[in-house]
This record gives structure tokens, C-alpha cells and sequence, in this order.
């Protein structure tokens, strides 16, 4: 039987699959969903004050019958937080509403900061954007991890480049890198990376969802067929395939269920078929819209200002 868990690079056994919550609660059925989830064998649990659910996710996990020890709940670090000043205090308020003593990791949302006062923002302007050095935050991050507030830290939607930058800096190196990963959105050279550096690439919207219709892929339909499964089981398991982790996210119990158990074995002509789609998608682009955030997904256009 194939192992449930990855060993992070501080020894701490972390889930292959997991729940993602963005947008969770959409249909108001968060509190069930998650109680569902962790009855069915869950124990990862994906977080974030951005999402604006976190209480919710907190009333659940009270409500579950199982040890605080087996389960893994990942929030993140919100960019109006990253002056070192205010970390822990961002810390305390996540684990106050998720009602936790600690997390198992604690991420840094993004690689860029914002004005305090800015609150929680969808939309970034350069009169919220502030230069709060990469580092600076990461240290303060890794003071949690000696008070025991944390057991690991780790990034998310992070490039290359900036990990090139910042390993060498760190004392404690992230454990994972939370990043968009689809058959849309392949990432083959900073999973790569990741690897190289002993750092556990997690994948976020793994099946693409929103406006991405990455289950339409005539490729993905065709392998489908091929193993009586559907496009997603397909792309869970190519990405399983290639030792990421999963948070795919659902309030239907068939594909909570179908998500966590049911994967297929891939052909090496399969995988190559998937790793051969040349679209590039995303569904989460912040330099898309606002070009002084170019430089997160389009490094070859610009540098990160502040490591």
C-alpha cells in the first residue's frame, strides 16, 4: 500500500492529499463539508484569512471526533502582515479562529506585502503595495516555528528566482511551495526546483476550476475513458504521479470521496500525452491586471524588488 504522506525536509509527515477551502464556502455548507471530509479520512486541511472562512473551518474541526495530533491544518501569512512586527500577532488571530493551539504550517501567502491599513484587498494598487523585505518576514516566521506556535513554515506562489535568492538566507528552510498546478498550468522547471531542494511542491485549483476548463481537455477525456474515471481522477493522479500534494476542493461527498482514494495508474505514454499540452492558464495572476506584480509569474519581465 502506497505511503498516505510525504516526509518534509524537518521530518514532519505531511498528507498527500488535502482539502482546499478558497471559495469553500460559496454554498454556506463549509461546517458540513469539512466535517464530511475528515469522516471520510482527511486529515489535511488547507487555510487562509483571505478566504474568509476560517471560523467556519474551526467550528468543524471542534465538532470531529478526532485528536488535534492527526490532524494537519496549513493557513497562511496575509500580505498586510509581513512586517515583522506583526506576524505572530497574524498568527494568534488564525489560530484563534480556527480555535488551535498551533499550526502544522504556516506559509507565506505571497512573495509581496501591503500597507497594513490596507486590510484584506482583492484588487492591488501601488499606493498599497509596500517593500517589506522577504527575509525579514521569513525570520519572524521562523522565531514561530522556535516558540512552537508553528511545526514548519513554507511559501507559497513563489518563483525560482526568488527561491534562488532566499534559501541560502534561510535558517529554517520552507518545507513547501504552494503553487497553481494543472495540466494547464504544468510548472515542470520550479517543481523541478522544489525537488532539487528537498521542498514539497503543493498544488492548489490541481484540477484548474473557475473559468479554466481544463476537465474539457480532449486529452484528459480520451485517458479518462482509457481507465473508466473521470477527467479529474486523471489529473490528480498525474500530478500524484509527479510527488505533489493535492488540495482540490469540493462539497460533494462523490468527489470528496473520489479525491482522497479513488486514483489510477498512469501509462508512461500517458503522462507524456498530459505533460505535452502546451496551453498556459491560470485562474491566479495578481500581474495580469497590475503590472508592478509582473515579476511574481513573468520573472524573465522583472525582478522581486525586496528579498
Amino acid at each position: 500500500m502506497a505511503a498516505k504522506s510525504y516526509k518534509l525536509n524537518n521530518g514532519v509527515l505531511m498528507p498527500k492529499v488535502g482539502l482546499g477551502t478558497w471559495r469553500g464556502n460559496d454554498d454556506g455548507a463549509l461546517v458540513q463539508t469539512v466535517k464530511t471530509a475528515v469522516e471520510m479520512g482527511y486529515r489535511h486541511i488547507d487555510c487562509a484569512p483571505f478566504y474568509a472562512n476560517q471560523r467556519d473551518i474551526g467550528k468543524a474541526l471542534k465538532e470531529v471526533q478526532v485528536p488535534r495530533e492527526e490532524l494537519f491544518i496549513v493557513s497562511k501569512l496575509y500580505e498586510h502582515s509581513h512586517r515583522p512586527e506583526l506576524v505572530e500577532g497574524a498568527l494568534d488571530y488564525i489560530l484563534n479562529e480556527l480555535q488551535l493551539d498551533y499550526l502544522d504550517v504556516l506559509l507565506m501567502h505571497w512573495p509581496f506585502a501591503v500597507k497594513p491599513k490596507a486590510g484584506f484587498i482583492k484588487n492591488y494598487g501601488a499606493e498599497v503595495i509596500e517593500n517589506v523585505p522577504i527575509m525579514d518576514t521569513w525570520r519572524a516566521m521562523e522565531a514561530l516555528v522556535d516558540k512552537g506556535k508553528v511545526r514548519a513554515i513554507g511559501v507559497s506562489n513563489f518563483n525560482k528566482p526568488i527561491l534562488e535568492k532566499m534559501l541560502p538566507q534561510c535558517r529554517i528552510l520552507p518545507v513547501t511551495n504552494q503553487i497553481e498546478v494543472h495540466p494547464y498550468c504544468q510548472e515542470h522547471e520550479l517543481v523541478e526546483f522544489c525537488k532539487q531542494n528537498n521542498i514539497v511542491v503543493t498544488a492548489y485549483c490541481p484540477v484548474g476550476g473557475n473559468d479554466l476548463n481544463v476537465m474539457d481537455d480532449e486529452i484528459l477525456k480520451r485517458i479518462a475513458d482509457a481507465h473508466s474515471c473521470t477527467p479529474a481522477q486523471v489529473t490528480l493522479s498525474w500530478e500524484r504521479a509527479r510527488g505533489i500534494v493535492v488540495i482540490p476542493k469540493s462539497s460533494n461527498p462523490i468527489r470528496l470521496r473520489q479525491n482522497l482514494k479513488e486514483f489510477v495508474e498512469l501509462t508512461s505514454e500517458e503522462m507524456r500525452m498530459i505533460n505535452s499540452i502546451k496551453r498556459l492558464e491560470r485562474n491566479c495572476d495578481p500581474g495580469r491586471d497590475f503590472k508592478e506584480l509582473r515579476w511574481i509569474f513573468y520573472p524573465e519581465e522583472a525582478e522581486c524588488p525586496v528579498i
